[in-house]
């Protein structure tokens, strides 16, 4: 099964080099991030990930979880590497002292988790969620509620879920049926089902805290009637200790396509005792603190499985023996050359690579907008990054788990019919990534909540935003020639072909909305590749700094220039493909009766 090495030296570079986060001392605690603070977390992170997480992935995939009892049993291993990281404290780099946590920057956090779960992404799935119901709670629950919970989340001796889908329902939560029966005392019974629990039942931990969409009795229907409640597995007894078994039970456990080392379940709630969280009939506003984190970290799961398939496709080219060069013999010692010297298997490669090295410094670059705003000094710098993270968003899941996915297949192809066997591992990758493009809202919801409700936010001022953002970064690099031909120009266009994407949304969506909502996936894919294209330029301006100061290894960033103008050339002008697909308007996609399909 393939191994997994960290990408040490990458996160290096993007936040040293590329971002210069040292520079960014008006944002908390980026004065701590030193090479040598950040370089010393990142190391130990990915020996957890390469000694522990990796070698169980394949585990996971193949035992996967069973049900017995009500009990949900975890593959062999998880229970201890569940252990080594918490003893470690992991589950509380980003979470705040006051409940026990390092109180470490967002960006940490994500580097972190993108390592970890490009070695085991089902297995991260149990700490992953449980940080959402941390900030869920933290940022909406009451003081009572914070003491009791938290410091059990923060330290990973209790996890959390979300619940929201029910079996008639899952986007459209305005069908949602489970209900809340007040008590008199503060607490409320709750009773219903709800389906697809990620980490709804385990072995790991003596204590569940479960995070639940409910109708009070008597509430308005849609989602303007519901709430959002805590209802721990074990009821907690004043002084901390447990108590009772609450009214919830995992009923089934789903077999799924992936992420096998992770238990998806049907959660039955049988007037299970629950408390309310943030306000009665608000509970999409509490829940949607949990679900905007939930997005960001499916985006980066996108990104880091194709990162694992990829190390192991690029091994292999290296070293499997296939045919001979069309330009003459490279191996002359050997049957047959390596697959890495055939042009189309470089492409393969080259379309990998270019992804994951830009994505590293895409998702870099949000973890910092989001670190900028809740920890910016300038009130006006926190607002400005607060509409930005809210804009790139639905980018960040939507692009990055499509394109993942497409990848991981490509990873896959380059081993050709050993790819298809499960003994290589490359299946499990693309089984596994596949989810990211459906859970926590699939690609199309994603493109819909960006061109219907961020694109005309604030009457389309974070976009404004990042437009201007773009060509203040192509204006102050204008003069640096070793950037214009290859990295600013095809920025420049590419941007361009954004703005008109834009402009058509607003002048044709006004008219008929099915004109930019037909073309609303195109255009988050364009974004997303505008997103790309920004964070290549960066990193090739630092690339050619160091190169010009002649320090350093050059020939890491040699090779990262040449990732980035394939990627310049190659893949960023598809934004000209999306924009004609965007620009045919409603009529190709909605002129076909349904009856005809």
């Amino acid at each position: 099964m393939p191994d997994y090495t960290p990408p040490l030296r990458d996160y290096n570079f993007i936040l040293h080099e590329a971002l210069k986060i040292h520079d960014e001392t008006q944002i908390g605690g980026y004065d701590e991030l030193t090479p040598d603070f950040t370089g010393a977390v990142f190391e130990e992170a990915g020996k957890i990930a390469s000694e522990v997480l990796a070698p169980l992935n394949a585990i996971g995939d193949l035992e996967g979880c069973t049900l017995e009892n009500g009990v949900v049993r975890t593959p062999k291993g998880f229970a201890e590497a569940f252990n080594l990281l918490r003893e470690g404290g992991w589950p509380s780099l980003e979470c705040d002292p006051d409940y026990g946590g390092q109180g470490m920057p967002a960006l940490m956090n994500v580097c972190v988790g993108t390592m970890q779960s490009a070695a085991n992404m089902a297995f991260m799935m149990y700490s992953g969620l449980t940080h959402g119901a941390y900030s869920a709670l933290h940022r909406h629950g009451t003081e009572d509620q914070k003491a009791t919970y938290l410091p059990k989340l923060v330290s990973g001796e209790w996890t959390g879920t979300m619940n929201l889908t029910e079996p008639h329902c899952g986007t459209d939560l305005g069908l949602l049926r489970t209900k809340a029966q007040p008590q008199g005392d503060g607490s409320y019974k709750i009773a219903g089902s709800k389906i697809f629990i990620s980490s709804g039942e385990h072995d790991l931990t003596e204590n569940i805290i479960h995070l639940v969409l409910a109708r009070i009795e008597g509430a308005p229907q849609g989602v303007k009637g519901i709430s959002l409640f805590v209802v721990p597995k074990f009821l907690v007894n004043e002084d901390g200790s447990l108590g009772a078994r609450n009214g919830v039970q995992c009923s089934k456990i789903e077999h799924k396509m992936g992420i096998h080392g992770n238990a998806t379940c049907s959660m039955d709630y049988d007037n299970a005792t629950g408390w309310l969280v943030g306000e009665e009939h608000k509970g999409l506003k509490a829940m949607f603190t949990m679900m905007n984190e939930a997005r960001l970290l499916v985006g980066m799961q996108g990104l880091a499985v194709a990162s694992g398939a990829y190390q192991a496709a690029s091994d292999y080219a290296r070293e499997r023996l296939q045919g001979r060069a069309v330009t003459g013999t490279e191996n002359p010692d050997g049957p047959a050359d390596p697959l890495i010297v055939h042009a189309d298997v470089r492409r393969l490669l080259l379309d990998q690579k270019s992804f994951v090295d830009g994505g590293r410094g895409m998702l870099c670059w949000v973890a910092m907008l989001l670190d900028a705003e809740h920890r910016h000094e300038d009130p006006a710098m926190r607002e400005k990054a607060t509409d930005m993270v809210a804009l790139l968003t639905p980018v960040v899941k939507g692009f990055l788990t499509e394109e993942g996915y497409r990848l991981a297949g490509q990873a896959q192809q380059v081993f050709g019919g050993h790819g298809y066997i499960e003994d290589t591992g490359m299946s499990q990758f693309v089984r596994d990534v596949r989810i990211t493009m459906i859970y926590e809202g699939a690609t199309g919801v994603q493109a819909l909540d960006l061109v219907g409700r961020k694109l005309p936010q604030k009457m389309g001022q974070p976009i404004m935003t990042f437009f201007e953002y773009v060509k203040g970064y192509i204006k102050a690099n204008e003069d640096d020639l070793t950037l214009a031909k290859h990295f600013l120009e095809p920025l420049k266009k590419a941007s361009k072909d954004l703005q008109a994407a834009a402009m058509f949304f607003m002048q044709a969506g006004m008219k008929n909305p099915n004109a930019a909502l037909a073309g609303s996936v195109d255009f988050l894919h364009l974004f997303g590749l505008v997103c790309m294209g920004l964070s290549w330029t960066k990193m090739a301006k630092a690339a050619s700094v160091a190169l010009r100061e002649g320090e350093g290894d050059a020939a890491y960033y040699e090779a990262k220039l040449a990732t980035g103008r394939y990627y310049m050339s190659r893949v960023l002008p598809e934004t000209g493909l999306r924009l004609a697909r965007i620009e045919t308007g409603a009529e190709p996609v909605m002129d076909l009766p349904a009856e005809a399909f």
